[in-house]
């Protein structure tokens, strides 16, 4: 597997990771357990102001949802560089999940969801975009659309 330098991918694209989000409640944005670091569920925000609110396919269009889902990424990986020092020492994405609030009638989960995929790609590289889940959900805390969950395989 080819090292991506992740931040000066950051750089070359001119992406900004916005401050590293801080918790809501009685809980930590990231915990690290041996190789592994667990991110906090990643909300639309930046500091405590959400970017979006509503249900992606009533209140926002599918095009918003993929907007917000890119953004709750962004700051899982404010929040990873925060706790690691760099993106650069992420070895591998293990698992990506995204909780998109929606109406029963919602079909386009997997294109919200690519908001997170294809920025992780974008910035890590074909050999390490991850496994993940996308699951339709009928709200999420705040009133957010979209909730992105990272876990990170790290290097020492």
């Amino acid at each position: 597997m080819v090292a991506v330098d992740a931040e000066a991918r950051l750089k070359e694209l001119a992406l900004v990771l916005p401050p590293p989000p801080t918790p809501f409640g009685a809980y930590v944005e990231a915990v690290q357990c041996g190789s592994f670091l667990f991110l906090s569920g990643m909300l639309p925000v930046v500091g405590h102001e959400p970017i979006y609110l509503g249900l992606v396919g009533q209140e926002l269009s599918t095009t918003e949802g993929y907007d917000a889902t890119r953004a709750a990424c962004l700051s899982g990986l404010a929040a990873a560089r925060t706790h690691l020092g760099s993106l650069n020492r992420i070895r591998s994405i293990a698992k990506l999940g995204v909780y998109v609030a929606t109406p029963a009638h919602f079909r386009e989960h997997p294109k919200v969801a690519d908001g997170a995929s294809e920025l992780l790609l974008t910035v890590f590289g074909e050999e390490r975009v991850p496994p993940r889940i996308v699951l339709g959900v009928s709200s999420i805390p705040l009133g957010m659309p979209v909730e992105v969950e990272l876990v990170l395989e790290i290097e020492p």
